[in-house]
């Protein structure tokens, strides 16, 4: 069906400016407060010394996240309750944001005039929510009444923990003090708070990152092994036992421009629920509003017609100063995503086997998030990114881009959980239902093995370069605004519609030790 971008509706466009600066998902999150003037300002110095003290983020429990056991039949309301906390989350950022000179003169002013109202009507919107999941027979979080409560955070005591201090993917200190929980890549302080992302008078090429110390020479990097995620995160689960085979999957690299800001994995029904722009490939009907038999009775860009599985990650950007479609668009421009994106050059989508025991199919439907969104304010807990460079994979990056040699390409890697629960296709966190095989393969809590899709993505993109501390022309993939466009971020998506038939052929092949496509 080509572009899914849709015209965004008239009742979402007065969120842009809230969104644009906020991080609101599942109805929690850090939210970073630009307050430090532009570069431009002559007083950009003062007025950051001035806000320095005050209140700079509002931090919410995730209430989204805190979700075991929502019923059918209230999915529907919890998940409009959750997109109402999102954007009273936004409102009161921008409401903190906008009222610095009322702050500056009123010490109590952040609690009662944002905070107060804000517990208010949270508490209105989550006791809804329970409301419609004890009406359908489940029993909502306990202390739900308690998320209601947000604080804010002063500047000063801005937890950044996107990085959480350490390059996970070497293990190695590469001459970089990594242990504050700080982005600080290049040992260096150049006079930036890089975890937080407020601009302090100097041009980094957008404001929210990434910065200069969001980069790695490749060739600087020791060799570790080849894709391995984050903390056991996207392990590989094949190896020479056990089921051996694999299919693999041809897709095309959306040449479509298939592009929309939905999520219908965590945000069914909600226009721009993901707040960035993700690339499509496979299933081609694929939006927040998609149901199952419309994605049974779409076309597919994959060359196997018995796959008509939809595989969705956000889209990588040359910030080089131009324009893209979305300019101007939610999801795009107007929540700090901006500049060419940028089509991968390849798209390996493989499914493989289990070291220790045969695969079982998956079930049709099924739904599988691999890394976060938000890992640069939520912690590690679910992060799983792999950044190298063609004739490079040996050497991995989690919290680095990489900076390629002459003639090498920028690659991201996916290894998706490959432990199923054998009765869930989804789960109210949409994590539950599946977990990350061992290192020696087996599944923990009963869960069976089912294929692991690694997707491989090849971009040719141009080197940045770092001058004086500063870097030009960067790449990054989109995200949330107070996500920084951290590489920690980068995530992938699955939902399952293979035919019956396509997928016991995916699982013969594997479990025989072949290799099938």
């Amino acid at each position: 069906m080509g572009r899914t971008n849709r015209k965004r509706r008239s009742t979402l466009a007065n969120r842009a400016i809230a969104a644009s600066a906020a991080l609101a998902l599942g109805g929690g999150g850090l939210l970073a407060a630009n307050i430090y003037a532009s570069a431009g300002e002559e007083n950009s110095q003062q007025n950051a010394q001035t806000t320095a003290a005050g209140v700079a983020t509002i931090k919410c429990p995730d209430v989204g996240q805190s979700l075991t056991d929502v019923p059918d039949g209230a999915r529907q309301g919890v998940d409009q309750e959750l997109a109402k906390l999102d954007q009273q989350i936004s409102e009161a950022y921008t409401r903190l944001a906008d009222t610095r000179q009322a702050q500056a003169g009123d010490s109590s002013y952040v609690d009662n005039a944002i905070l107060g109202p804000l517990k208010s009507k949270r508490a209105a919107a989550i006791d809804r929510m329970n409301i419609n999941i004890r009406n359908a027979g489940g029993q909502p979080p306990q202390g739900a009444e308690q998320m209601a409560q947000c604080e804010g955070v002063p500047a000063d005591q801005i937890n950044n923990g996107g990085d959480q201090g350490q390059d996970q993917a070497d293990g190695q200190d590469q001459g970089q003090d990594q242990g504050d929980g700080q982005d600080q890549g290049d040992g260096q302080d150049q006079g930036q708070d890089q975890g937080d992302g407020q601009d302090q008078g100097q041009d980094q090429g957008q404001e929210g990152g990434p910065v200069a110390a969001d980069f790695q020479d490749i060739t600087q990097v020791q060799p570790n092994g080849g894709p391995q995620g984050v903390n056991g995160n996207g392990l590989p689960a094949n190896g020479d036992s056990g089921s051996t085979g694999s299919f693999t999957t041809s897709c095309g690299t959306n040449g479509n421009d298939n592009h929309n800001s939905d999520n219908i994995i965590v945000a069914p029904g909600v226009d721009n629920g993901a707040q960035h722009t993700h690339d499509y490939v496979g299933n081609q009907d694929n939006d927040a509003f998609t149901s199952d038999e419309e994605f049974l009775q779409a076309d597919t860009s994959c060359e196997n017609q018995g796959d008509k599985s939809s595989y969705y990650w956000p889209v990588l950007r040359l910030q080089n100063g131009e324009d893209e479609f979305d300019a101007n668009d939610l999801g795009g421009g107007a929540e700090g995503n901006i500049g060419p994106i940028q089509e991968a050059t390849q798209a390996e989508l493989k499914f493989v086997g289990n070291k220790q025991s045969d695969v079982v199919a998956m079930p049709q439907a099924l739904r599988i998030i691999t890394g976060d969104a938000k890992a640069f304010s939520n912690g590690l807990a679910n992060a799983n990114t792999n950044w190298s460079c063609t004739g490079f994979e040996d050497r991995q990056l989690t919290d680095k881009y990489p900076i390629c040699p002459e003639g090498s390409s920028v690659v991201r890697t996916s290894f998706f959980q490959s432990c199923w629960d054998g009765q869930n296709i989804d789960s109210a966190n949409h994590r539950d239902h599946v977990a990350f095989v061992n290192e020696d393969g087996s599944c923990d809590n009963g869960f069976q093995a089912i294929p692991q899709l690694q997707a491989r993505l090849v971009y040719d993109v141009p080197a940045p370069q770092i001058e004086n501390g500063q870097v030009q022309n960067p790449f990054a993939v989109d995200g949330f605004p107070t996500e920084l466009h951290k590489p920690i971020t980068d995530h992938n998506d699955f939902l399952n519609f293979f035919d019956e038939e396509t997928m016991n052929q995916v699982v013969e092949c594997i479990n025989s030790g072949q290799d099938c496509q």
